[in-house]
């Protein structure tokens, strides 16, 4: 059976970022499962899964506007030292979840901080990047 429309896919992958580092990857014997069609993966690396059969290996290079889109300058923000009173050792470069005002989740990177502010970046950590991924379908369901 093929990658389609309301498939059940099961994949091992590993994603590489352009200088060839290995970001993340699917754990051994435990492949990714998603539905082919939902929205769940980036747009570009499903359109490429498209039509594979179980076995079939690949590798799909996906453009930040078919993944997590261009770093938005927008995104990136100076706020008030006080704002992190929480007791939280801050560190530029590290990934932090926090709450807005209204209680929703944000997710944010420390790009740059002084005595007095702190910069964020809240863009996703992939936003502006180009993904290399290698693929192997493992089974593909109804």
């Amino acid at each position: 059976m093929k990658v389609g429309p309301f498939k059940n896919v099961l994949l091992h992958y590993e994603l590489f970022d352009e200088q060839g580092e290995l970001i993340d990857s699917s754990p051994q014997g435990h492949p990714f499962s998603f539905v082919f069609g939902e929205g769940s993966i980036i747009p570009g690396l499903e359109r490429e899964l498209e039509g594979m059969e179980p076995g079939e290996q690949k590798e799909i290079v996906v453009q930040p506007e078919d993944a997590y889109g261009p770093k938005n300058p927008n995104l990136i923000q100076r706020v008030p030292r006080e704002m992190f009173s929480g007791g939280a050792e801050l560190e530029v470069g590290m990934a932090y979840t926090g709450r807005t005002d209204a209680g929703n989740v944000v997710n944010f990177t420390v790009t740059d901080m002084d005595d007095q502010n702190v910069e964020i970046d809240l863009n996703h950590p992939l936003a502006g990047k180009v993904l290399r991924f290698k693929v192997t379908i493992e089974d593909v369901l109804e």
